[in-house]
């Protein structure tokens, strides 16, 4: 009898734990479980933005997949997938194809732009680590720029921060700890540097709590950050950027220009004819496609709705993690022959945002609220335990976060 093929699409936080659970669920003849990921690494994304910043660096934030994945059970295979053909149970990749009985799709997210003119061509974007690191080069690049120049180049030293949801809150938080050592490295007065949030809702850090948003703000504004709060991104050139607010519009000089204002699944997910909207499939109770029992969506790419104000989760790593687990639990049923699956539930633990070093703002344990530096360390509680899910003590103690009074 052949063992059925698992293929896991994507080395996310749903895919890594997808893989880490079935190669300890399942026996060495009971699958063939391989794992296709562009890389040969795992990066955490919830730590980006501080490599974006430069206050963290990039191999904090890489774990080797083999440093977790036990590739005497699991084929690695280091390519990028191209497309899904779901009547063929076929993946298609960039170096060849793979067939499979069960898929799991855990591809990401790519950035939404919203039509915004010059946004793809002039802003960058904190999606992953090679994109983290061209921000931090591209800004100390300018900075390094600003004194050799004949005249002045406000653009050089204007950091635009597109959105003021969670990851525009926590790269704004970096920076402000950031810019201060740009300064003085690179021979520059602190008050020629803007960092500018730019927000088109009425307030920061949506979904969060008023009293837990206006300590953020207060903060930030304490370190130098200007919010521009109820204004819209219209355009992004080269050397500017064109805002609105109350019909009045606004250019402000700056060739730092960071988009952290929107999410959306994989195109591919949208391409392979799954009913999805922006990319994201509204899964099953299950989390199978819908028409496809043989497929299952984690991550940014599923869409779950919270089923008590009929609004989708928003698809944080948490959130994710937990799918992954139910997901390989309803695999090894079916290989079993079982057929009653496990519903998924979010169990909600709470969520930190964080505000730079030793800040930070949560709602943890059904509404405890935290501020400042009992908001950190619970953040890093939070990395963790991630980490000693994803790769027990060993792998906690090679990345995890240590130092409670700073990064």
């Amino acid at each position: 009898m052949n063992r059925p093929k698992i293929v896991i699409l994507g080395a996310g936080y749903g895919g890594m734990i997808s893989t880490v659970k079935l190669q300890k669920m399942l026996g060495a003849n009971e699958a063939d479980i391989t794992l296709v990921n562009k890389h040969n690494y795992h990066y955490q994304t919830t730590w980006l933005h501080e490599n974006a910043a430069g206050t963290l660096h990039q191999d904090r934030t890489r774990i080797k997949i083999s440093d977790v994945v036990d590739l005497n059970r699991v084929n690695l295979v280091q390519d990028t997938v191209v497309s899904i053909h779901q009547d063929e149970k076929k993946v298609k990749l960039e170096n060849g194809e793979l067939t499979y009985d069960y898929l799991i799709v855990g591809l990401g997210f790519e950035a939404a732009t919203f039509g915004i003119q010059g946004l793809l061509e002039h802003a960058f974007t904190i999606s992953n680590i090679n994109s983290s690191r061209l921000i931090r080069e591209h800004i100390e690049y300018n900075f390094a720029r600003y004194n050799n120049e004949k005249e002045e180049r406000p653009e050089l030293l204007n950091i635009v921060v597109g959105g003021a949801g969670f990851t525009g809150i926590e790269f704004v938080g970096e920076l402000a700890n950031r810019v201060p050592e740009l300064c003085e490295e690179y021979d520059i007065p602190r008050e020629k540097v803007r960092i500018l949030n730019v927000e088109a809702a009425p307030t920061a850090l949506p979904g969060f709590d008023e009293e837990l948003v206006e300590y953020a703000m207060n903060l930030l504004e304490g370190k130098g950050v200007e919010f521009k709060l109820g204004t819209m991104l219209k355009e992004v050139t080269n050397n500017s950027i064109i805002v609105e607010k109350d019909e009045q519009r606004e250019e402000i000089p700056s060739s730092n220009v960071i988009w952290a204002a929107g999410v959306r699944g994989n195109s591919i997910v949208e391409e392979a004819g799954f009913e999805s909207a922006r990319g994201r499939v509204k899964v099953g109770d299950d989390l199978r496609a819908p028409g496809y029992d043989d497929v299952f969506i984690i991550g940014d790419c599923a869409l779950v709705m919270d089923k008590e104000n009929d609004r989708p989760y928003p698809p944080t790593a948490q959130i994710a993690i937990q799918e992954a687990e139910t997901t390989a639990h309803n695999i090894k049923t079916l290989i079993n022959g079982g057929d009653h699956l496990e519903k998924f539930v979010p169990d909600l633990k709470g969520t930190v945002a964080s505000l730079g070093e030793g800040q930070a703002i949560g709602v943890v344990f059904g509404g405890k609220k935290l501020f400042g530096w009992t908001a950190s360390v619970m953040k890093k509680v939070i990395d963790n335990r991630y980490l000693l899910k994803l790769g027990g003590v060993g792998l906690l103690l090679k990345k995890g976060k240590f130092n409670i009074f700073t990064k």
